[in-house]
Parts: structure tokens; C-alpha cells; sequence
């Protein structure tokens, strides 16, 4: 090994060095709370687990108020996508085509939602709820849920169609293809892997959402992460990692199944403003 950094000089083996940090960092607190997770009995000052269980596991998935946060949590994430993708792709194709007045401004404003601290902006929509009577619904939770993915939905999708070479759409108008056509078979396609890329990050997002779901969902709609908080207040630590795996596990999963999708390239091209 050492041999091998010789050859390739200093600057190598600083890269490597900065590259074990980072993975460290980022990777030393999952694999910990997978440790955690199967544990039985760990005490200082052993460095690993005395013994293994599955008991947590048992007792975190028997409770039927954790059983129904699951299923709950992938049917609003599943609807909040779908009705993303309703509402949000036909504007990013407006955005990418049609230059009108403020255009830039009414793009760079879907990122407010991120740009001040979401509580703020929850209460105020709350208030506005209570009024119309969103308050503990399941619509109120989507339209909150909603509020959060614009960015996502409208950013990435509008770059991936202003990136969709219009010669190409020009070619198959030219020998009779009407312009539905040509959207569904020309641009469609070639913009697919932006939107998929913001579909995967809008349900991913919509999964993790707690404090807007907290606020107006509470307490007939409690999520995932709305559990997770009173298991971890509540619970040994065991527990709480037991369930940060449940939370975490299907965002790896869809990464891992849309890793050809989401590359550094579509993501950084989807929050470019030309």
C-alpha cells in the first residue's frame, strides 16, 4: 500500500487520507445505528455490542401505531408526488419555453419555501387551514406536503426541458408530427431523467416531512417521523434506532435503484436560472 502512494506522490495520498475522513464522517453514525439497532447489551467501555438481539425489532413493529405511520407515510408520499407531477411539470415546461414577463422572479420564488425557516411558514399556513377548515385532514397534510416540493418539482424538470434540443422537436414537426406528438414522443423522453430525479427527491421528501405534518396533520395523521419523535422521548435508544432504519431505508433503496438517474450532472444543471 504504502508503496503504491509513493509512486503516485503526496497529492495522492492526501485525496486518500480526506476521502477516509469524509466516509468516517458520513458513514461512522449510520453504521453505529445499525450497531445500535441489533443490540442486546452494550456498555463502556466495549467498543462493540456484548450481545445480539432482535428484540427492539419485535417491539417497534408490534406496536400498531407504528405499523399504520408506515403505511400512512407512503400513501401521502405517494399522492403528494403524483399531484406534484400534475401541477408542477406543466409549469416547468412554461418556465423552459415561454418567456413572459417575471418569469425569472416567479422561478427563483419557489425556492422561498427553503430560503426561511419552515416553522414560520408552517404557522401562517396553519392559520389559513384553520379558516378553511384543513386543519386534521389528510388534504391539509398533502397541500403542506405540497408546499415543500415545489422546488424540486419545478427547478429540475424546467432545466431538463430547456436542455431537450429543439432541432430535434423541429425534425419530427417538419415530417408531420403534431405537436403533442412531438412533446410525448421527442421531448418527454430526453426529459425524463430530470423529472424522475425530482419525483425521487419529492417523494423522499415528502417521507421525511415532520414538523408541517406535526402542525397540521396532529392527531389524527401522524407520519413516520412524527412517531419516530415520541419513540425516541419515550423509548430506549435501542428503539429509536431501530426506527431511524425503518425512516431510512427506503430513501437508500430508491437511490440505489435510481442511481443511474440522479448523477451530479442533472442535479446541477436543475438549479441553474438562464
Amino acid at each position: 500500500m504504502m508503496w503504491y502512494f509513493k509512486a503516485q506522490g503526496k497529492r495522492k495520498l492526501i485525496e486518500f487520507i480526506i476521502l477516509v475522513i469524509f466516509a468516517v464522517f458520513f458513514m461512522g453514525p449510520l453504521l453505529n445505528l445499525l450497531l445500535l439497532a441489533f443490540t442486546g447489551k452494550w456498555q463502556y467501555p466495549a467498543v462493540l455490542p456484548q450481545s445480539w438481539s432482535m428484540d427492539w425489532w419485535k417491539f417497534v413493529l408490534s406496536k400498531d401505531e407504528v405499523v399504520k405511520s408506515i403505511g400512512l407515510s407512503f400513501l401521502i408520499a405517494t399522492v403528494v408526488t403524483a399531484l406534484s407531477i400534475i401541477i408542477c411539470i406543466p409549469a416547468a415546461y412554461a418556465f423552459a419555453r415561454i418567456r413572459f414577463p417575471l418569469s425569472r422572479w416567479f422561478l427563483f420564488s419557489f425556492l422561498l419555501t427553503h430560503a426561511f425557516p419552515k416553522m414560520g411558514l408552517y404557522v401562517s399556513i396553519a392559520v389559513l387551514f384553520y379558516k378553511v377548515g384543513l386543519m386534521n385532514t389528510f388534504a391539509g397534510v398533502v397541500l403542506i406536503h405540497i408546499v415543500n416540493t415545489l422546488m424540486f418539482m419545478t427547478w429540475i424538470p424546467s432545466s431538463a426541458f430547456r436542455n431537450v434540443h429543439k432541432a430535434q422537436e423541429e425534425s419530427a414537426r417538419d415530417v408531420g408530427a403534431s405537436p403533442f406528438r412531438v412533446f410525448w414522443s421527442i421531448t418527454m423522453p430526453m426529459a425524463l431523467p430530470g423529472i424522475m430525479v425530482a419525483s425521487i427527491f419529492t417523494f423522499l421528501h415528502s417521507l421525511d416531512e415532520a414538523q408541517g405534518t406535526f402542525l397540521v396533520g396532529i392527531p389524527d395523521f401522524r407520519t413516520m417521523p412524527v412517531v419516530m419523535y415520541s419513540i425516541i422521548s419515550d423509548y430506549p435508544s435501542t428503539a429509536g434506532a431501530v426506527f431511524s432504519i425503518i425512516l431510512t431505508l427506503p430513501t437508500i433503496v430508491l437511490l440505489l435503484a435510481a442511481q443511474r438517474f440522479v448523477t451530479a450532472d442533472v442535479m446541477s444543471s436543475g438549479f441553474q436560472m438562464k
